[in-house]
């Protein structure tokens, strides 16, 4: 038998990830937010994508008509920084009437840094004479967010005088995190600074001094003490109930009467001063602002019973491929790369929007099969939410269950019971003690937390109670299960409920 080169024929199929259907999934699993971002960077990279809410841009230079409100207004009266932006200095100080030095002197204003320099927002609100109504108004940058680093900062000069101690307290400074606490052992603070580490306890101190109360502690125990010595409220007793903070947290209330030496009135009234401190001072300042979820999917009531689901409008980007400006910029396209680049540019356009339409509606399948299979839930409420996994949407709308997971990943649905996230209604099934059907997963959790709520303070339910109670009414569920479910929902266990019940009567 001998061995020799041959040339075979074979057909064979293979799925090829291109750049397209990269692009396709990941536009699938965006955000509406998400996907907004997206959008405008693509219309900012593709000069024939614009959206279909602006005027196109004129390629032949045509000036608007004489009656828009651009043309008919008087330019004397017109902002300088909504006709053009300056390009140069000696353009603004034109416009301006004046010199830079003039407006804007060698120190930067109390509260900025000295590093930052002035875009395009802080000159608009010079130009147009400091105009209260102007979103870049001085009043709006001074009521701007402020980070806890930025704010700490700005009490350094009030701190001290000395120029090592103020290096020293910005050295700390950078070394607490956004709630307030110092992260790292300050005798390492004080190595890489080179200095002593007396010296650095000293500044830390003045820290401790700062606004907010609290910050710069390193640990629960030592932000409460600056707060409750702020408060001129740390006595002995105090200092012995911020000691023992773990007693606290068991609700361990004739221990706590005994390491502190007081009575139960006492004790109670101490522990609310306790909760009006607060744990993380930090989080006042800097925090991200919390944005509203805007719903994909709207769902209301028809008069015949049914569901009426639609896309919201608010959430689907509207992208247009000006064929116009292409026809007119392809004919002055003389070498091979611009045509290839407008070719390339026409190509992405066109699938951009083709996956956009496709996304909306696999989001308008997939949520119509939610509806379907959810429709007691949002008839009668929580409790008649069914189990629910991928895998039963995906067979019924024929799709594969990755597709289906980046679909209701980071989607929001608006129902009459209120808006959730689309993965709220794939929960696991608990099965039922007799022949009716499994029980959601999110339904027992809820059931569970109004029975506890329902409890009375002399009749709190232990888990055992809790798991034959649902076992009397159908649900097969196992001790460690209804323990888990409390503990997700922070419920505390019967024994500590039943203090914080006999405390609050």
């Amino acid at each position: 038998m001998s061995l020799s080169p041959k040339l075979l024929l074979r057909q064979s199929q293979s799925l090829v990830m291109t750049p397209q259907l990269m692009q396709a999934i990941k536009l699938l699993q965006l955000s509406s937010l998400d996907l907004q971002t997206y959008i405008a960077n693509e219309i900012e990279q593709n000069p024939l994508l614009e959206r279909a809410d602006t005027e196109p841009a004129g390629f032949d230079g045509e000036e608007p008509p004489a009656d828009t409100p651009a043309e008919s207004a008087n330019p004397a009266e017109q902002d300088w920084m909504e006709t053009s932006l300056p390009e140069s200095r000696a353009d603004i100080e034109e416009r301006l009437d004046t010199d830079l030095g003039n407006v804007f002197q060698d120190e930067a204003p109390m509260g900025m840094g000295g590093g930052e320099s002035y875009t395009a927002s802080a000159w608009s609100g010079v130009g147009s004479g400091g105009d209260s109504e102007s979103e870049n108004s001085l009043d709006a940058f001074a009521n701007s967010a402020l980070s806890l680093a930025d704010h700490l900062d700005a009490q350094i000069a009030f701190l001290t005088a000395v120029p090592v101690e103020r290096m020293i307290a910005r050295g700390i400074i950078d070394c607490i995190d956004d709630t307030g606490y110092l992260t790292e052992p300050l005798a390492d603070i004080a190595a890489r600074l080179g200095v002593k580490l007396k010296q650095a306890e000293t500044v830390l101190s003045m820290i401790h001094t700062m606004d907010p109360p609290g910050v710069g502690a390193r640990s629960l125990e030592e932000c409460l003490t600056i707060q409750l010595r702020e408060k001129n409220r740390f006595d002995p007793a105090m200092e012995a109930l911020v000691r023992h903070l773990d007693l606290l947290a068991r609700r361990d209330l004739p221990q706590l009467r005994k390491v502190c030496g007081v009575d139960g009135e006492d004790l109670a009234e101490m522990i609310t001063e306790i909760r009006q401190l607060t744990p993380k001072p930090g989080l006042a300042f800097g925090g991200v602002p919390v944005q509203t979820v805007i719903p994909d999917v709207l769902v209301r009531a028809a008069p015949d019973g049914t569901w009426l689901i639609e896309l919201n409008a608010e959430t689907l980007p509207r992208v247009l491929v000006n064929q116009t400006y292409y026809a007119k910029v392809s004919r002055t396209a003389k070498s091979s790369t611009e045509k290839a680049f407008l070719t390339e540019c026409l190509q992405t356009a066109n699938w951009l929007t083709r996956s956009l339409e496709q996304r909306a509606r696999t989001i308008l399948k997939v949520s119509s099969e939610i509806v379907r299979q959810q429709d007691a839930f949002l008839t009668y409420g929580v409790h008649y939410l069914k189990p629910m996994n991928l895998r039963a949407v995906a067979d019924a709308i024929s799709m594969h269950e990755s597709t289906v997971s980046r679909v209701t990943a980071n989607k929001y649905i608006a129902t009459p019971r209120g808006t959730f996230e689309m993965k709220y209604f794939f929960t696991a099934a608990i099965a039922s003690t007799g022949r009716a059907d499994a029980h959601s997963a999110e339904a027992v959790r809820h059931r569970i937390r109004e029975m506890i709520d329902a409890e009375p303070p002399d009749d709190v339910l232990s888990d055992d109670a809790i798991v034959q109670a649902l076992r009397d009414s159908g649900i097969d569920i196992a001790r460690r299960t209804v323990a888990k479910y409390r503990e997700a929902m922070h419920i505390a266990s019967s024994v500590q409920r039943r203090r914080e019940k006999v405390t609050s009567l």
